[in-house]
């Protein structure tokens, strides 16, 4: 997924580089560079989760394993879902059609996010680890 994520974030600043409008590379629109900076921000955070989950697994001694995969499950998988539809967006129209190739990265990204478990249930299973039940004696959830 953060292959997914880097490569459309590469495919929408390269396009927004040669495809001009009004006489300049839509890149040079801020509302482009915003949605380039985004991108960026996206893949570079799911960058340093997918390391951080593998440092955590050649280590374990420094962290929680299933934690530390799930977080990077969670973050590459908003990076991929996220950059692929911001790459359709700066591609316009031409981004759903056969002559590019944004949308095989859509597609993948829909098929990978549901792999190896859904983000929800990472999100569960990190929320429960962050914030354990407690039981208090009298039957009530609440400390």
């Amino acid at each position: 997924m953060l292959g997914v994520a880097e490569a459309t974030h590469d495919l929408a600043v390269a396009y927004a580089k040669e495809r001009e409008q009004f006489g300049r590379p839509i890149g040079s629109f801020q509302a482009i560079k915003h949605m380039l900076a985004d991108s960026f921000v996206r893949k570079e955070v799911a960058r340093a989760s997918a390391f951080a989950a593998a440092a955590t697994l050649d280590h374990p001694e420094v962290g929680d394993v299933a934690q530390a995969v799930s977080g990077a499950k969670i973050n590459a998988g908003e990076a991929a879902m996220k950059n692929a539809r911001t790459c359709i967006q700066v591609h316009g129209g031409m981004g759903y059609t056969w002559e590019v190739a944004t949308h095989y990265y859509l597609k993948r990204a829909w098929v990978l996010e549901n792999r190896f478990g859904t983000a929800s249930a990472h999100a569960d299973s990190l929320g429960a680890a962050v914030f354990p039940r407690r039981e208090a004696a009298g039957g009530s959830a609440r400390s």
